[in-house]
């Protein structure tokens, strides 16, 4: 159910991080490391799956909005996950 913002005493702007900020520009992430990254945590820390899933949710589409600042990486094998970095020129 929708809450009214009256009930809050401290409503803060949405902001992000900007991929330079989060990544070293000479690594290749998975997409699991970038998210644990991205919130400040080691990229091998173990996760529960489902606090896994919520960093997916928030990484997935910052990932998305700075596309023009990715490369992708083909994985060395069809079960294994892609890997992403920084664009030499973002």
């Amino acid at each position: 159910m929708p809450v009214p913002k009256s009930e809050f005493d401290d409503l803060r702007p949405l902001e992000f991080q900007e991929p330079e900020d989060v990544l070293d520009p000479d690594e290749m992430y998975t997409v699991y490391e970038i998210s644990r990254l991205f919130q400040g945590l080691d990229p091998g820390q173990d996760l529960d799956p489902e606090t896994e899933a919520i960093l997916l949710d928030w990484t997935i589409p910052w990932m998305v909005y700075h596309a023009d600042r990715f490369v992708f990486a083909e994985p060395a094998a069809d079960d294994d996950p892609g890997l992403y970095g920084l664009a030499e020129d973002a």
